[in-house]
């Protein structure tokens, strides 16, 4: 690929108090939930705990629409709000539950951390964001520093090798969604891109329905209120800032910074299910702290 200077010397942004919030907000929330997923996915099928989370998420999102102003998609708009409701509401939370039956929370983190890559890289081209020296480094150094995480958390959520292809799939489409998600917040607020982007998913995994009932009449009590909260705040509330940062920073450069959800996920891990990380995890977080600080850096 071949990029003009002006694309490949792009500054990363200062962001402003609420934008930094929102990021916090969303690495909390989704680190959680890969705990969450855990601690459900055993009571429920892929597209069923997907399918009760997005109904839960779709209910709260579309009270928060109340009074908003609607803008009318274009065409356009309505492919890539589709798309985005499609990779990531749908085919990303069925893949990702389905990937955590077998694979570890911090290992699976791991692994979907592998995204921001393919978005700062598709974000470079397609969107023409371009790629600059610090972003690529910083992501060079996280990138290393989740495999130093996937390593130290043990070899059997590695070697489980349908995990691993369930999580990659799980990375692929949340850069997917990212990708023609940004576009559509040019002219479309960023609520009601996600609330848009949470019914097509929620439609989408409606076939699922019967999978659902049947979960819900056999899981404990603990397992539905995890539903509940996977479909409160990792969807709702986290996807809402989500989009809000999106809307207000290139995708790229948003993208690298969850490179913090891995170690926040191996914490929770520890602290949920008395899984102690190993050092070279804890190095591992460690390095991919410090590369999205690089990524952050002005030339």
């Amino acid at each position: 690929m071949i990029t003009s200077p002006a694309l490949t010397t792009r500054l990363p942004q200062r962001l402003s108090p609420l934008v930094t919030g929102a990021i916090i907000v969303t690495v909390l929330a989704w680190a959680s939930a890969f705990v969450v997923i855990r601690g459900t996915a055993a009571f429920f099928s892929g597209g069923a705990l997907a399918l009760g989370r997005l109904l839960v998420g779709s209910v709260l999102l579309s009270l928060s629409m109340l009074g908003r102003t609607w803008v009318r998609p274009t065409g356009r708009e309505w492919l890539q709000v589709g798309a985005f409701g499609l990779a990531w509401f749908g085919a990303y939370n069925v893949v990702l539950n389905i990937a955590e039956r077998t694979l570890d929370a911090g290992t699976t983190a791991m692994v979907v951390n592998t995204g921001p890559i393919l978005i700062a890289l598709g974000a470079g081209w397609i969107l023409r964001e371009g790629i600059g020296k610090w972003l690529a480094i910083g992501g060079g150094v996280a990138f290393v520093g989740v495999v130093c995480i996937g390593i130290g958390t043990g070899g059997s959520g590695l070697g489980s090798g349908i995990g691993v292809a369930w999580a990659l799939t799980a990375a692929l489409t949340y850069a997917v969604g990212v990708l023609f998600q940004k576009p559509a917040l040019r002219r479309l607020p960023s609520a009601q891109v996600t609330w848009l982007g949470c019914i097509v998913g929620t439609l989408a995994c409606l076939p699922f329905s019967g999978e659902l009932v049947s979960g819900f009449a056999a899981a404990p009590v603990s397992a539905i209120l995890g539903v509940v909260y996977l479909g409160a705040v990792p969807t709702a509330l986290a996807f809402s800032t989500w989009g809000y940062a999106l809307a207000r920073m290139p995708a790229g450069q948003l993208g690298i910074s969850t490179y913090v959800v891995p170690p926040l996920a191996v914490v929770l891990g520890l602290l949920v299910f008395a899984e102690v990380p190993a050092p070279l995890a804890v190095a591992g977080g460690a390095i991919c702290l410090i590369g999205v600080a690089l990524s952050r850096r002005r030339a």
